[in-house]
């Protein structure tokens, strides 16, 4: 699957894009999983629950946004390569991460929850032909293509552990 032109997606989006690398979309993929997983299975325990200021999330709350995140945009991506032309809103993160408490979940159980995710994003993207790649998911703000859907996963996924890397440690 190649990468998307900028007409596939929104230009707001491009700082994820920019973040992904030349090279085979599921090569990327699986490379990500793996950075994704192994840098949190490295994180130490007492930074999961850490916030850089009040009003921010911790880095278990920063995980369970790329984790929501990964399920919505799947979906989409979904909606996308199967003709779906219904409308879809723009998901309000704020909204999402204040309807979850992770203060209690272990990290175990959100790496967890982010493979089966992601394995289910992997498996969707495995079985995609060049044309559904192409066909768009009406998000009404931001139309995207399915593939550029599939791209601003590994970007969003890359965006976030730069800025706990930046910020939080």
């Amino acid at each position: 699957m190649q990468k998307p032109l900028a007409g596939e997606y929104a230009t707001g989006y491009q700082e994820y894009f920019d973040l992904v690398p030349q090279g085979d979309y599921l090569s990327l993929l699986k490379q990500n999983t793996i950075e994704t997983i192994n840098y949190f299975e490295a994180m130490p325990d007492n930074r999961l629950d850490y916030k850089y200021a009040a009003d921010k999330w911790t880095i278990k709350e920063v995980f369970m946004h790329i984790i929501d995140t990964e399920r919505v945009f799947s979906y989409r991506g979904l909606v996308a390569a199967r003709g779906d032309e219904s409308p879809h809103y723009r998901m309000d993160e704020r909204l999402y991460a204040g309807n979850v408490d992770v203060s209690q979940r272990s990290l175990p159980s959100l790496l967890a929850e982010f493979k089966a995710v992601r394995s289910s994003t992997q498996l969707l993207y495995e079985n995609l032909s060049d044309a559904q790649s192409k066909r768009l998911c009406n998000i009404v703000t931001h139309p995207m293509t399915a593939r550029a859907i599939g791209y601003f996963l590994i970007g969003h996924v890359k965006h976030h552990l730069n800025v706990i890397e930046q910020r939080y440690r």
